[in-house]
């Protein structure tokens, strides 16, 4: 939809059945505040106020994508959808404090539009109509969004600012993660029960329409904070991930070897991998393991080993002695299936196999 700040804006298509959802609803509203307008005149206001509202729900994300670009971390894109709106930033804040004020300044902007919002209704626009109509709408959606997202549990922004807190404390995020991923699960329930809880003590039936929305809010909430639980379970083994540990020894062989032979050779010297070299010794390509399981044995002294290797680009080569986070970013920087490990002094350590490290999280 654009690039406010250089940042890429998309829309899910789920905002479209929320935008029929919200145009429905607070249609029959308008009608019965604004009775001299006609139906199809109070839906398209209600339709206006859908839009104005996620654009109040945008600018609540690019607080958080435009000062965590002035911290320097890369945001991704920004995408408005069914819930919301989710603003993808690339990498973590290096810091409690960074993670905080990114983390706050979403709800800041929204309470700021609440407040704003609240003095153009008393000030303004307070001659009735359409106009105030879609104001006073405007600031109480903006007041509740940012209370709402203040809420002490991921993956809320206010879980974000716990974790933050917590981090602080303790100087281990992943601890601030499980403490705020927890905490979106207790809202979570807190979510279903209080409503529940709320009808039975006025002696009132349950209304199963009326707990679409709080069950639709838990389903997000706990969904996100089960996965922040899994992130922080993979970070904790991140340390675990070492090229040399994890590598296969690899032997050099010349594009014209036979498959078949290329195999023979690797067998007797117990090595996982094969590498092309060039006529000087130098690597060119790695052979690619998914490609010769697929090679059938009766073809496999017919086929060369360069029709089933993978061109080295420079962003392949590693240093083998990469561990943990360094490791990790290297490997997303250029996804493969193979990499070169090579030692400071450019000679060929072996191959790290990127299916050997997801092993390292499997079950996670």
């Amino acid at each position: 939809m654009g690039r406010p700040f250089g940042i890429p804006v998309y829309v899910s298509w789920t905002w479209f059945i929320i935008a029929a959802f919200i145009t429905w609803m607070y249609g029959e509203r308008v009608r019965g505040t604004l009775p001299e307008l006609d139906a199809p005149a109070a839906y398209a206001v209600a339709f206006v106020f859908a839009v104005l509202l996620y654009v109040s729900v945008l600018l609540h994300e690019l607080a958080h994508s435009v000062l965590a670009k002035a911290y320097g971390l890369p945001v991704r894109r920004i995408t408005l959808y069914l819930l919301g709106g989710v603003s993808e930033i690339e990498k973590e804040p290096p810091t409690p404090g960074k993670e905080f004020m990114i983390a706050a300044a979403g709800p800041a902007l929204s309470l700021v539009l609440g407040g704003a919002g609240l003095l153009a209704d008393l000030y303004l626009v307070n001659g009735g109509g359409i106009p105030q109509e879609l104001v006073w709408q405007l600031w109480v959606s903006n007041l509740i969004v940012g209370v709402f997202n203040l809420l002490p549990g991921l993956p809320l922004d206010g879980g974000r600012m716990l974790r933050a807190g917590v981090w602080k404390l303790t100087r281990r995020p992943g601890t601030g993660t499980i403490a705020a991923a927890w905490g979106g699960r207790v809202l979570a329930v807190l979510l279903v029960l209080a409503p529940l809880a709320m009808v039975t003590m006025n002696g009132q039936k349950v209304d199963p329409t009326g707990m679409i929305w709080p069950l639709v809010l838990a389903s997000f909430i706990w969904m996100g904070a089960s996965q922040s639980l899994r992130m922080a379970r993979i970070r904790a083994r991140i340390p675990q991930v070492d090229a040399r540990a994890l590598a296969r020894r690899a032997i050099p062989v010349s594009s014209d070897t036979p498959l078949a032979e290329a195999l023979r050779q690797a067998g007797e010297r117990r090595a996982g991998a094969l590498v092309v070299v060039d006529h000087d010794g130098r690597p060119v390509a790695i052979v690619n393991e998914a490609a010769v399981q697929a090679t059938p044995e009766h073809r496999r002294p017919w086929v060369s080993v360069s029709s089933l290797a993978k061109s080295l680009e420079p962003s392949m080569v590693l240093a083998a002695d990469l561990t943990g986070e360094p490791l990790i970013d290297a490997m997303r920087e250029t996804p493969a299936a193979e990499y070169l490990l090579v030692e400071r002094t450019g000679e060929i350590y072996g191959v790290l196999a990127t299916a050997d490290v997801n092993r390292v999280f499997a079950g996670v």
